[in-house]
């Protein structure tokens, strides 16, 4: 009977080799993990969506180039007042994002521990309420509570954006299967290490998506700081409303748009880049 060579073996007649064994090279591992995977970013996903909104405020600007604006329009849009508004509108959203961060994913974490899961129902509550309050009437009420300005409509855009995080952030952490948290605390890891290299990195997904859901909210929500003196592009759309300038409230609805667009495609991105590789599905 013949030798075969070290490795090999035979099942049912066929012939075959054991995986790694010398002389088989190994799969090439590409820039975005191993061969087979596909990349977690596509050129569609980084080209189509920035190309269309380029292609759209490139036409808003010939055309606001060509249009022939009366005095009240160009007082509108002179002096800067575009780029300004933006500037305040990009400020709002920033900031009011932050703070969302730092109040819903701690808070969330510390509605799942143990000693304050009863806790859970009532911030919920809370936070429902402030979602399903109208986000003008709530403004209203912080106006003339801390008075007109900038201060006032960052409380109101964060009492609105908290809800989609927390709840996210909740139910990502309920979410991790109760095993892996015992496996990890059998082989000796502490409370804080369970939390930070299991229990979060497992619930990541969802703590993104509700994030990405903050974001384009407040960039909606900033066109309401005008109405409490924060400025914004609202104040755009306002002024156009109010003066009946079609082409005051295209442009500040355009870059409204635009804005919320861009925001909720880098978010996008930052979603896909930030999840953990072990988590994605193979085909």
């Amino acid at each position: 009977m013949p030798t075969r060579p070290e490795g090999e073996h035979e099942v049912k007649g066929v012939p075959f080799r054991d995986p790694g064994d010398e002389g088989e090279a190994p799969a090439p591992a590409g820039p975005s993990g191993p061969a087979g995977q596909p990349p977690r970013v596509t050129w569609q996903k980084l080209t189509i969506l920035p190309a269309v909104l380029a292609i759209v405020l490139l036409t808003t600007w010939l055309w606001f180039r060509n249009a022939e604006l009366d005095s009240i329009a160009e007082n509108a849009l002179a002096n800067g007042n575009v780029w300004l508004r933006l500037r305040q509108h990009i400020e709002l959203t920033v900031i009011s994002t932050f703070f969302v961060l730092i109040i819903a994913i701690p808070l969330g974490i510390l509605l799942t521990r143990r000693r304050l899961r009863g806790a859970a129902p009532v911030a919920m509550a809370l936070a429902n309420i402030g979602q399903a309050t109208p986000a003008i009437g709530l403004l209203a009420l912080l106006v003339i509570w801390m008075g007109i300005g900038q201060k006032a409509a960052l409380f109101g855009i964060v009492i609105y954006a908290v809800l989609p995080v927390l709840s996210n952030t909740i139910a990502g952490l309920k979410a991790n299967d109760p095993t892996l948290l015992e496996a990890a605390r059998g082989i000796g890891m502490s409370p804080l290490g369970v939390l930070g290299r299991v229990e979060l990195p497992l619930a990541v997904p969802l703590i993104l998506a509700g994030v990405r859901t903050a974001l384009v909210l407040n960039v909606g929500t900033a066109t309401l700081a005008t109405f409490g003196g924060g400025g914004g592009l609202g104040d755009l759309i306002t002024t156009g409303i109010t003066n009946q300038r079609m082409s005051v409230l295209v442009l500040g609805s355009i870059l409204t748009v635009a804005l919320a667009l861009l925001v909720d495609w880098l978010a996008s991105l930052a979603e896909l880049l930030l999840r953990p590789r072990g988590l994605e599905v193979r085909s």
